[in-house]
């Protein structure tokens, strides 16, 4: 990838989640009232994410562990099996979507590491003359040390001490690195920069508890437009430098460490099921609202070995070795929190809700084709100045994992043309599963969406400040990176990206039922709100997206 800018009482099932506008849209949209309507099937909703999980490696894990604490969790709730994320496919997007109800058009959340053509670069001063145009980060870059597993706070004895990490950790981002408002001239934090509200923020108008934990500080966009939808937000730094690990190495470039570093957040969410905070040393009382997301399973597809293990797909859709060891590691870790949930007797009032962000592609080991991006972007630029002799680099900012972003400094449509028609002109020798050499051709795209054709896909106007001006589709199989070092990876919109599992357990649910239809994992977010006996329609997304309550009976 390159970036440049540079329910239960008898069985407690898991659910899986499927469930440039200005900063301002927030605030002008209405929402209803975030007081209860109904009475209330639960008074808990635990949500997690598995990052890179497949409804296929659900069903395949299933069939081979049917006594499992994943197969109790399916048998016991309703499972949806045709659920999908969000295109892109990517972390920030697919996790908003969850808590909002809306797609990246809406949320305005398209990637963890963007572009924005209205605001100001990070560390402008004088906003009156500055030129506008800024990457938007959402990644580690914003944390005062991303070197530091507590991002900077200072915590000693780390890691063993990381659970005393602070709760409210906007502190911890530095401002510096935050791109700037040109209204106000001030920096642009996470939360104010999503468009809408989410479900922490209602269930807190409705003086409900609400916590979260995820592998950055970044998270803090979940919080939504108030900055304070999330009570207890639990964010240790994934790439950080991982100690007793590979010199080197963060968190995700050992497999083993990816478990560590969930094994935390897990026990942040047991301390909660028992009422305290993420820290277990203060008595708050179980969230209504609470979850994690798990990154193991993500980089057990990722990484090609670790810790003696292939990592991957053995073949098409059957986990390999490495990824059947995070599939077990994971329903140990659910199997936990089922089991403290029904300890402290909140079996009846909670609901699980079990989901992934997003998938990873491909599942097909020998349809991988590994593209450098580099030189593909490097060209378009050369090409650009070529027949504009005069002009700067075409290309200002750009994402490309398994598929391709580009934002693009003149957004003409001669100029987004032009990128769209030299991108899919371009042909070379990648390279296959072993490292071998491998062709591509079209630039390793199989559709592009460029200028309006972007904008129309996404559902925004034409000129929207944060939009990609080019969005291509990538063919299947390829993964745009410089190396040899990643098998797979997401943000496209192939099945393998988009097909996540979905599974609502617990109280007020069905048990055993199996619905085909298709549904989408930002139908999760009005599901959350409707099971706590809250108005869906309180989400400003529900009511510009129309997005459904998922059926659980």
């Amino acid at each position: 990838m390159t970036r440049r800018s540079i329910r239960l009482a008898a069985v407690l099932g898991v659910a899986a989640t499927l469930a440039g506008g200005s900063l301002a849209a927030a605030s002008e949209l209405t929402g209803a009232t975030a007081a209860p309507q109904k009475a209330a099937a639960a008074k808990h909703v635990l949500l997690l994410s598995v990052d890179g999980l497949h409804q296929s490696d659900l069903a395949w894990y299933i069939a081979q562990h049917p006594q499992s604490a994943l197969a109790r969790q399916v048998h016991g709730g309703v499972q949806y099996t045709n659920a999908h994320t969000t295109t892109p496919s990517d972390s920030f997007p697919g996790m908003t979507a969850q808590v909002t109800g809306g797609g990246p058009g809406t949320t305005g959340v398209y990637y963890d590491d963007v572009y924005n053509h209205a605001l100001l670069p990070a560390g402008t001063t004088n906003c009156k003359s500055a030129k506008p145009g800024a990457e938007v980060d959402l990644t580690e870059g914003l944390d005062k040390n991303k070197a530091s597993l507590d991002a900077g706070q200072g915590l000693k004895n780390l890691p063993g001490s990381i659970l005393q990490m602070t709760g409210t950790p906007q502190s911890l981002l530095d401002p510096s690195k935050l791109p700037v408002d040109p209204n106000t001239c001030k920096p642009v934090y996470p939360h104010s920069y999503l468009q809408v509200n989410t479900v922490f923020e209602v269930a807190r108008k409705a003086g409900l508890g609400t916590a979260w934990s995820d592998k950055h500080i970044a998270y803090d966009i979940l919080n939504g437009p108030s900055g304070t939808g999330i009570q207890d937000q639990f964010s240790p730094e994934i790439n950080s430098n991982a100690p007793g690990y590979p010199a080197g190495g963060d968190w995700t470039t050992d497999n083993k460490a990816t478990e560590q570093f969930d094994g935390y957040k897990v026990k942040a969410v047991l301390n909660e099921i028992d009422g305290y905070d993420h820290s277990g040393s203060k008595k708050v009382g179980t969230p209504a609202i609470f979850g994690m997301n798990f990154q193991s399973v993500s980089t057990a597809q990722k990484l090609p070995t670790s810790d003696g293990l292939k990592g991957g797909y053995a073949s098409k859709g059957v986990p390999g070795p490495l990824l059947q060891k995070n599939l077990d590691f994971v329903d140990t870790e659910v199997g936990a929190m089922v089991k403290e949930i029904q300890a402290k007797g909140l079996a009846s009032s909670t609901d699980i809700v079990l989901s992934a962000k997003h998938g990873q592609s491909p599942t097909d080991p020998n349809a991988l084709t590994r593209i450098d991006d580099g030189p593909l972007l490097d060209g378009l630029n050369a090409a650009w100045k070529k027949a504009h002799p005069g002009a700067g680099d075409l290309v200002a900012h750009s994402v490309d994992d398994d598929g391709m972003l580009l934002w693009l400094n003149d957004r003409s449509a001669e100029a987004t043309s032009f990128a769209k028609k030299y991108l899919l002109a371009q042909s070379g020798q990648g390279n296959d599963i072993n490292g071998k050499p491998k062709a591509f051709t079209n630039g390793g795209l199989s559709k592009v969406y460029a200028g309006k054709d972007a904008a129309d896909y996404f559902g925004v106007k034409p000129g929207d400040a944060r939009v990609p001006d080019l969005f291509g589709i990538a063919k299947y199989g390829v993964v745009y990176t410089g190396g040899k070092g990643k098998i797979a990876e997401h943000g496209g919109a192939h099945a393998d990206d988009l097909n996540v599992p979905l599974v609502v357990s617990g109280a007020g649910t069905s048990q055993g039922v199996t619905k085909s239809a298709p549904v989408k994992t930002a139908q999760i977010a009005p599901t959350i709100l409707s099971l706590l006996g809250l108005d869906p329609q309180s989400l400003q997304a529900v009511q510009k997206d129309h997005t459904q309550v998922l059926p659980t009976r």
